[in-house]
């Protein structure tokens, strides 16, 4: 078995410290150690990259393409200045990339990042499809949100064909843009929906989607999109709540330039409060991504309300020094809990040899 050298440097340490503490034998130590191999570089990293920033860079040319008048212009007169023509194309091509993908994951399994580049493609193609077909149907309402929905249900029924977490992400993108463009228009374009505004709404939402994700884990069927949706849910939770930390549940800026900022205080500390209860859960849990998103998002906060409160008047160094102290505090409480669960560990551990002895 070939490791990536961070795995094999914690296998090897992990089977060491079996050895010392006398829970495997120096032979089994050997043959353990014998069973895989460190890679020397880290190939599947770089292609994963790789495929990363072709994708990365086919969004930015189509992006182009659809910023250039001069290119615009041009497939306009190719397609006869006709949306129905351009919305046929992208579907067709978007099916085509689809059945490809689905195809060579059957008979090449292992060759996982590019079906997945391929995949994209048909994404990114229904994207394109999807938004010809709204301008060819286009009655003047601005009820544009129906396409997002419609997105959802294309990249919804396409994840759970195929499966692929990377279709299913774009549907809960799709469904995220849904939500928002629906609220607003059901607000008129006004500011507010149910007294709230675009990032307080979206709190709610990322919410519902950790519960959602939480649900799926109890089913089979779902489980596969369980994590990729805990992942989005934490995401939209906490951008919104950062947002919401900065501008509050004001809807346009002339309110916000007359607020101080003393008076967004408390959206703050439900954003540090809301990390810190994500970082506790990770930790009590073994939850890498629910501690990750805590602990970014909590420094992101300080680091905000420092730039908000305290840039001009305090000097950066005391403010650096309070955080220094503060995480100091919680590093040594930290540190005291973990040394009484190694003494407790530990000490049954010394009464269980007896025993087994015995």
């Amino acid at each position: 078995m070939k490791l990536n050298k961070k795995q094999g440097l914690f296998l090897k340490h992990t089977i060491e410290y079996w050895q010392q503490q006398g829970t495997i034998t120096p032979d089994v130590a050997n043959d353990l150690k014998s069973s895989f191999s460190i890679r020397s570089f880290d190939w599947e990293r770089l292609a994963k990259y790789s495929f990363w920033i072709s994708m990365i860079c086919t969004v930015i040319a189509v992006a182009a393409i659809t910023l250039d008048e001069w290119l615009m212009t041009i497939l306009e007169q190719l397609f006869l200045n006709s949306k129905v023509i351009p919305c046929l194309i992208f579907a067709a091509a978007a099916a085509a990339f689809y059945i490809f993908a689905y195809r060579r994951r059957k008979t090449k399994p292992l060759h996982h990042f590019s079906n997945e580049a391929i995949i994209f493609a048909g994404v990114l193609s229904t994207a394109v499809s999807v938004a010809y077909f709204g301008q060819a149907i286009d009655n003047g309402s601005g009820h544009f949100s129906l396409l997002f929905l419609l997105s959802t249900i294309i990249y919804a029924a396409l994840a759970f064909w195929f499966p692929s977490k990377l279709i299913w992400i774009f549907s809960l993108l799709s469904l995220g843009s849904w939500f928002g463009a629906e609220t607003g228009y059901m607000s008129g374009w006004g500011a507010y929906y149910l007294g709230m505004n675009f990032p307080l709404r979206f709190v709610l939402f990322g919410g519902v989607l950790i519960g959602v994700s939480l649900l799926f884990k109890r089913h089979t069927r779902f489980s596969d999109f369980a994590h990729s949706t805990y992942v989005m849910g934490l995401l939209y939770l906490f951008i919104a709540l950062w947002i919401l930390s900065i501008f509050g549940n004001y809807g346009d800026l002339s309110s916000w330039y007359n607020v101080k900022q003393y008076e967004l205080l408390h959206w703050g500390i439900l954003f540090a409060f809301v990390a810190i209860i994500a970082i506790i859960y990770g930790l009590k849990h073994d939850d890498a991504t629910s501690r990750g998103f805590g602990i970014t998002f909590l420094f992101l906060n300080l680091y905000t309300k420092y730039f908000e409160f305290f840039w001009v008047g305090m000097h950066k160094a005391i403010f650096f020094i309070i955080l220094a102290a503060s995480f100091w505090w919680i590093g040594r409480h930290a540190e005291k809990l973990w040394n009484l669960e190694f003494l407790s560990s530990q000490s049954q551990r010394k009464k269980q040899l007896p025993d087994q002895a015995e």
